[in-house]
């Protein structure tokens, strides 16, 4: 009977197999494709996972440029929006200013009459003939018995709040004729119906603006004995 071993029949097989793949794998050119291979999977990795990386970088960095401009955009109103609020805040300023003004300058002739009238109240015998006005300077032109008269009737205006400032006075003494002598004395001495006056021109500064203060047509401390009644600046005799 013939007797088969099977079992080194495929072990050599199999040894056979291995020293072949040994055989291929053991030389140079083998090698080399091999390792080329290996090196082509490697390299097609690495740049493979820098596109994906650049693509993920790049998506992320399109969505953070989308939502800085969504911001920009936002603040952008908001600035418009502040801007359009400050003109109209400066358009209100102006309207106000203009209204103050057209207020001041409504009560500033009224408030000039009303500081008028209480001072020459206060001083009788004194007679305003004109008030002029230039610009900002006011002329006062009247006349009065005598010089104290004139000077107590400065004194007052310069307690008008600022109303009036820079005063200067001026006056002359002259002779009118009185009306109430009678023709028998005038033809007897034609010196006795002649009476002698004070006429006297004040210039001033005026500004409207104080016309609303409450202390602008009563003056204070203004009379002849105080000692905060000062002689007005550029008196003449």
């Amino acid at each position: 009977m013939i007797k088969i071993n099977l079992l080194n029949s495929v072990t050599e097989r199999q040894a056979g197999a291995m020293d072949t793949v040994d055989q291929k794998i053991g030389s140079a050119g083998s090698r080399f494709l091999l390792l080329a291979l290996v090196v082509g999977f490697l390299t097609a990795a690495v740049c493979g996972w820098d596109v994906v990386s650049s693509q993920m970088a790049r998506s992320a960095a399109q969505k953070e440029l989308e939502v800085q401009k969504q911001r920009e955009a936002e603040l952008q109103t908001v600035i418009n929006e502040q801007k359009d609020l400050e003109a109209k805040i400066s358009a209100i300023d102006a309207r106000i200013d203009a209204i103050k003004k057209l207020r001041a300058n409504q009560a500033g002739p009224s408030a000039v009459l009303e500081a008028l009238r209480e001072r020459v109240a206060m001083v009788p015998g004194l007679y305003l003939d004109s008030v002029d006005q230039k610009g900002d300077q006011l002329i006062f032109a009247g006349s009065s018995p005598d010089e104290t008269q004139v000077t107590a009737f400065g004194r007052s205006l310069e307690f008008s709040n600022g109303l009036f400032s820079n005063l200067n006075i001026e006056t002359k003494r002259d002779e009118i004729q009185n009306q109430q002598a009678t023709q028998v004395s005038t033809a007897t001495n034609p010196d006795a119906g002649k009476i002698a006056i004070v006429k006297f021109t004040i210039k001033c500064a005026y500004t409207p603006s104080k016309a609303a203060s409450p202390n602008a047509a009563m003056p204070q401390n203004a009379s002849a004995g105080s000692p905060a009644a000062s002689q007005p600046q550029g008196a003449k005799n």
